[in-house]
């Protein structure tokens, strides 16, 4: 249920058309539930071909929950919001297809580039095309050291002007989690914690910061996105912070002591800006044994799951 005021992107003329898959676009035509699947994680976030198997397992965990999936990517500069088995198989195996943000959309549709989308590409591009719910891993947010570096996800200022639903982990445990609260705050986007009273951490089930408010039920979930549709206003991003199993999650005593020496090695290297999430990602990964990166899967198959629930519990209201 989008709440953005603004005309819908274009879905036949042009280059820049938006391409709804035809299961998407017939899905929504009569109203049943669609989920949003972002496509940087099949790109570039998990090696080959392993990548092209969780891409195409969270659309089976879509459909198996009686909804449709709606990965979105740009190819040769066109934005698709569902893709075909083919199109999917070329976002996880070309290793020219980009990685791109909100900003990055025009001059990849006017190019013709092609691209995984990350959060903030995907929350638009899926709100313009009418969908009303998003699954990912974990949000963007406010670095560490803001005082002195002024940094901060674009997913934030984005998800402030789009109304869609997110379902996620919380926000990367890499970055300054009561920030990040703050600042969301400020901008005036929801936050409802899934069956927790704390603000999952990503890679773990709680990052020790309490939310105000909790739901426990798909129903709950989509009877706040009627709600707030029918209250009008500017149209902003509701975040559903689900936390991963706490039999799933990374080991808290080896996250905190990896993260501290990632940390450090930033700082040391003299790495900034947007370098700085690569590397302590993978300075995780490589240091865990890669159980950070099954933490991370198995927080986004938990959200994939859950969205697809509150899609279905949306579309039933």
């Amino acid at each position: 249920m989008p709440q953005n005021p603004s005309a819908p992107l274009s879905r036949e003329t042009g280059r820049t058309a938006l391409v709804l898959s035809g299961e998407v676009r017939e899905a929504l035509d009569e109203r049943r539930p669609v989920v949003a699947l972002e496509s940087t994680i099949i790109a570039h976030g998990l090696p080959r071909p392993r990548n092209l198997q969780v891409a195409r397992e969270l659309e089976d965990l879509v459909r198996k929950a009686e909804a449709v999936p709606a990965t979105v990517a740009v190819l040769d500069g066109r934005a698709h919001v569902g893709l075909r088995s083919d199109q999917l198989q070329r976002v996880a195996e070309d290793p020219g297809v980009r990685k791109l943000g909100h900003r990055d959309l025009a001059p990849a549709l006017a190019l013709g580039a092609s691209g995984a989308t990350t959060v903030s590409a995907t929350a638009f591009l899926a709100a313009r095309a009418g969908l009303g719910v998003f699954a990912t891993g974990g949000l963007g947010g406010v670095h560490r050291g803001w005082t002195r570096t002024q940094d901060e996800s674009a997913d934030l200022r984005l998800l402030a002007r789009t109304g869609i639903t997110v379902v996620c982990a919380g926000v990367k445990s890499i970055l300054d989690v009561p920030a990040t609260l703050q600042r969301l705050e400020t901008l005036g986007v929801g936050v409802l914690g899934y069956g927790t009273e704390h603000f999952p951490g990503f890679y773990l089930s709680s990052s020790g910061e309490r939310v105000d408010w909790t739901v426990r039920t798909p129903e709950e979930v989509a009877a706040v996105m009627r709600v707030r549709e029918r209250l009008g206003g500017p149209p902003t991003a509701l975040v559903v912070a689900n936390p991963v199993p706490e039999d799933e999650q990374l080991d808290p005593v080896v996250h905190d002591r990896v993260l501290a020496g990632a940390l450090d090695a930033c700082r040391k290297r003299g790495i900034t800006g947007q370098a700085v999430t690569p590397f302590l990602l993978e300075f995780l990964m490589r240091d865990t044994g890669g159980a950070s990166l099954e933490a991370n899967l198995a927080a986004v198959r938990g959200n994939v799951r859950l969205a697809a629930r509150i899609a279905v519990a949306a579309a039933a209201g």
